[in-house]
């Protein structure tokens, strides 16, 4: 009996699984980070405040130290439940998003307003609130992104070294990183040569105790976000075979 041949002419469709593992959560965590960015750098960079704090006395900040550790919250909990890479997608994303939504303010500011007097007083306030120099964007976007993946390779890094053990002095060591070199980077690209460099370095300074205090201030609040999506996800990512390069986006 003669055994029937396959026909080499007809190519097998069969498709290959993906090994990837999809995720329920990391894409709305995913917009919440990109959100908070541009709340961060739009907003809250709008506007210079001050406080008081003991021992310290009169702090002026921007007010985008209000939302921007929240980015930094995010970056860990990225890098703890799904891994370096995942974050470096995010950090990418973010780095996207700021770029473009910074393009888009300068082209609606150079708009000629319609004539009235209410369109020429928000065209002042959009120049004020939206038309920072090129600088000043520059240095936020060079400054977020280099600060968020030192933060995400350290706490990998640490996660390895601690075997996941100690996630708050991992928070926190790695946070202390990301946010000195971020504030370092920023107030430098974006202030000098225009400010004394006493006074750059005073303000970079009060930013950084600002933004890391507030990060510790979170670490309770971050602790049950990744408690909770380790659980959802069925993921604890550990970075042992991971490829650092910073400027790769593929997961």
């Amino acid at each position: 009996m003669k055994t029937k041949q396959a026909n080499p002419s007809i190519k097998s469709t069969a498709v290959i699984p993906s090994t990837k593992k999809s995720f329920k959560y990391y894409d709305l965590m995913l917009v919440g980070f990109v959100t908070v960015l541009i709340c961060s750098n739009l907003i809250g960079a709008g506007k210079a405040a001050q406080i008081e704090l003991p021992f310290l006395g009169t702090m002026i900040f921007g007010a985008g130290v209000l939302f921007f550790p929240i980015s930094y919250a995010f970056g860990d909990i990225f890098t703890e439940v799904y891994g370096y890479a995942h974050d470096r997608r995010a950090v990418w994303c973010g780095f996207g998003a700021l770029i473009f939504a910074a393009f888009m303010s300068q082209i609606v500011i150079h708009l000629t307003p319609a004539p009235g007097e209410y369109n020429s007083h928000l065209q002042e306030g959009l120049e004020s609130v939206f038309g920072n120099t090129w600088r000043i964007v520059f240095g936020s976007i060079i400054a977020f992104w280099t600060g968020s993946l030192v933060n995400s390779f350290v706490l990998a890094k640490m996660k390895i070294y601690f075997n996941g053990k100690h996630l708050w002095l991992r928070m926190i060591g790695s946070t202390a990183l990301g946010e000195l070199v971020d504030s370092s980077l920023f107030y430098m690209l974006a202030f000098y040569a225009i400010w004394p460099i006493e006074q750059v370095i005073q303000v970079a300074m009060a930013q950084y105790i600002l933004k890391t205090s507030w990060e510790i201030l979170a670490v309770p609040f971050t602790y049950k976000i990744v408690a909770f999506l380790k659980k959802k996800e069925d993921e604890d990512y550990y970075d042992h075979q991971t490829n650092f390069n910073p400027f790769k986006i593929k997961l």
